[in-house]
């Protein structure tokens, strides 16, 4: 199942996301950002379960913000649930 979100307070301006039905990440997409980092964030939790990326990531910040582009990965997985 393909889910669309959109971040806040980050340069990403989308995140694209693919759950299998098992609940592992099959593909993970972001719309601007920095785009080498990104995509290595996607290899990364792809074949993850969603439960324990959202460990992984949940509360990162990104310089003087309170967010980050993987936060924001995590608030949507979060959302999913």
């Amino acid at each position: 199942m393909r889910y669309e979100y959109t971040p806040t307070n980050v340069c990403s301006r989308k995140i694209f996301i693919d759950i299998n039905d098992d609940g592992t990440i099959e593909n993970v997409e972001f719309l601007g950002g920095c785009n080498g980092n990104l995509k290595g964030i996607g290899q990364l939790v792809k074949g993850m379960n969603v439960e324990d990326v959202i460990k992984r990531l949940d509360g990162i910040t990104c310089g003087m913000k309170n967010t980050s582009c993987p936060a924001q990965l995590a608030d949507a997985l979060k959302e999913l649930l």
